[in-house]
């Protein structure tokens, strides 16, 4: 969506906010709503109910989860990184990307999942 452009059109939190009626600065808009730090439930929504085919994910073999990607600031606009709040708990979803070998940026995010290391090893996906 972001980079290579597969997925379209591109969601743009401002763009969401602003058809809702905020106005103005973005940072003081959210500060007053007390949703600074937090994953903004137009982004939570979109993003669940964004379609991505099978052939698409199976397209997808180098994940990245490195904090400065536009994708997290598309959820919560002035995250700094300093807390956990894209950690990944859970790997459930990891059998829809069955071609996925490679996880860059992935050392802390990854690892809060419990078994992480040992899934990912078993299905010969290196994080680095």
């Amino acid at each position: 969506m972001y980079q290579d452009k597969v997925i379209q059109p591109r969601f743009r939190i401002a763009d969401v906010l602003h058809a809702k009626g905020a106005t103005g600065d973005l940072w003081k808009y959210l500060y007053e709503q007390d949703l600074l730090y937090t994953v903004l439930e137009e982004a939570r929504q979109y993003f669940t109910d964004l379609e991505i085919t099978p052939d698409q994910l199976a397209a997808v073999e180098e994940l990245t989860t490195d904090g400065g990607l536009e994708i997290y600031h598309q959820c919560s606009p002035f995250w700094d990184g300093e807390d956990d709040l894209f950690d990944v708990t859970s790997l459930d979803d990891l059998d829809l990307l069955p071609n996925l070998r490679v996880i860059h940026g992935g050392d802390e995010a990854m690892m809060a999942a419990p078994g992480t290391e040992d899934t990912l090893k078993a299905r010969g996906i290196a994080v680095g």
